[in-house]
């Protein structure tokens, strides 16, 4: 039998690149082959990054990358080839343009595939790319979702556009104290817990017309439509049954975190050998991630926050690429960097998953996107929340609520965060976090559970490649 072949379309975000990445591994690591689609800009970062590939929020600068046997890459010009320069920039207007190039690349593709007699046997695409899913129905193609996020957004996104949108609105205009429950999750959100861009504000509107085509796109497919999930079953499991019903197939298969990283220890890198330096579980790892710029007073506050807590910390602080001057550049200087730097450490990046796996992190200020989520997770260190955005927000909520692993920060009415409440929830992790960091360990274990062979997501995985090509007897398990 010919091997499966599939076709992964990603969207051209650190977020979406990373998880993509390890989800065409293991899909060779079975016995499939895998063409990586994105754009020429995402894969030049790719292949010139961090080993295993793009990093959530920070990478190495290692660059051997070699894919797997079984595994090639295309890409296509999305007109931003040698990066995102205009400001601001128009988000909408880039959407239509990618629509418009990658269409008529997965096209071309899978024309050529198929004049060479090596079908595609599915496409599966990332979120934001939903006209994906029109090439491959158009090209009567087997198609299926990546859905990079929580399942428990999946969830909130399906109702809203599923008979809960007023609803919701009206819950998120009235502010009212009780909390909002959807059909299947015992999880009480408040409006403090839901993506903001689901309100009446009209804060990023763009992406309700996003989140909107993408389930629209579900809806229409003919058969039952099938949403990969970069989660696992005991993780979100009430997620994960509440809209797998007759009408979708949502399947976790994560945590997809390169494993290789886990057991990488250079002891030649500088922040290795400043970590080797420390004691165990005493460092705090502070990162915002690959997108996130926060304010210069937001940064003065985390800044005296550290320096009053007064422990070890390594402090990821990007450049910011698309800065127009020396002014601006000065503008985003932090004060008291040589205070700072006496206690810890100040980096432009670092391989995240090295970091967080190193036995000195007690404690992890992130911005709660997904993949450092997961990471977090995965490494069993426990979390300040300190989320800023759309999905952030939601999952602040499971690390504090759901999973008991960390706390979430408080923000005045001006939307900063304190240096007090900074060192307050430090507090609460580092000197009084001991059932966070059990639950931490335990989340750990389940994690490396879930995705090794015979793991529930290892098992849902070869599930989801039986029903494609349409066999029961692929994969024994």
């Amino acid at each position: 039998m010919a091997k499966p072949r599939f076709l992964l379309v990603v969207f051209p975000a650190q977020g979406h690149v990373n998880p993509a990445l390890q989800l065409a591994k293991r899909l060779v690591l079975i016995g499939c082959e895998v063409t990586f689609v994105t754009t020429v800009l995402a894969h030049h970062r790719m292949v010139t990054k961090c080993g295993g590939g793009f990093g959530d929020d920070n990478d190495s600068n290692n660059n051997n990358f070699t894919p797997p046997n079984g595994m090639s890459f295309a890409q296509f010009s999305d007109g931003y080839d040698d990066g995102f320069r205009p400001k601001p920039f128009d988000f909408t207007a880039y959407c239509t343009e990618l629509r418009r190039r990658g269409t008529q690349a997965l096209k071309g593709l899978v024309q050529s595939g198929q004049k060479e007699g090596r079908p595609y046997t599915c496409m599966v695409y990332t979120l934001i790319m939903p006209w994906a899913a029109d090439v491959a129905a158009e090209l009567e193609i087997p198609v299926a979702l990546f859905w990079v996020q929580p399942a428990t957004l999946f969830d909130v996104y399906y109702y809203y556009f599923n008979g809960y949108g007023d609803l919701i609105r009206d819950y998120m205009v009235n502010d009212y104290s009780s909390p909002l429950t959807l059909p299947g999750l015992s999880l009480d959100l408040t409006v403090r817990d839901l993506p903001s861009f689901l309100g009446p504000s009209g804060e990023k509107a763009y992406l309700i017309k996003l989140f909107e085509e993408q389930f629209k796109v579900l809806d229409k497919e003919s058969h039952r439509p099938i949403v990969l999930i970069n989660t696992f079953d005991v993780l979100e499991p009430e997620a994960l049954r509440s809209i797998s019903t007759n009408k979708l197939n949502v399947i976790g298969i994560g945590p997809l975190i390169d494993p290789i990283e886990l057991r990488k220890s250079d002891d030649r890198d500088i922040v290795s050998e400043w970590l080797s330096s420390k004691s165990k579980g005493s460092v705090i790892y502070v990162s915002f991630g690959s997108v996130v710029v926060l304010s210069k007073p937001q940064m003065e506050e985390i800044a005296k926050g550290l320096l009053d807590f007064g422990r070890p910390f390594l402090w990821v602080i990007r450049g910011n690429d698309n800065k127009q001057d020396k002014e601006e550049e000065e503008e985003e200087k932090v004060s008291r960097r040589g205070e700072l730097e006496k206690l810890g450490m100040i980096v432009p990046w670092c391989c995240q998953v090295e970091v967080l796996s190193n036995k000195a992190l007690g404690c992890f200020v992130t911005h709660c996107g997904w993949n450092s989520t997961l990471e977090s997770l995965v490494c069993g260190v426990p979390v300040v929340a300190f989320p800023q955005s759309v999905d952030q927000i939601t999952t602040a909520k499971l690390i504090e609520d759901m999973w008991k692993i960390g706390v979430r920060v408080t923000a005045k009415d001006e939307g900063v965060v304190g240096a007090e409440e900074i060192k307050r929830c430090l507090e609460l992790v580092i000197l009084g976090g001991d059932e966070m960091r059990r639950n931490a360990t335990k989340w750990r274990d389940s994690a490396m559970e879930a995705s090794k062979e015979g793991g529930s997501s290892d098992i849902n995985l070869k599930a989801f490649v039986n029903e494609v090509i349409g066999e029961k007897t692929f994969f024994y398990y």
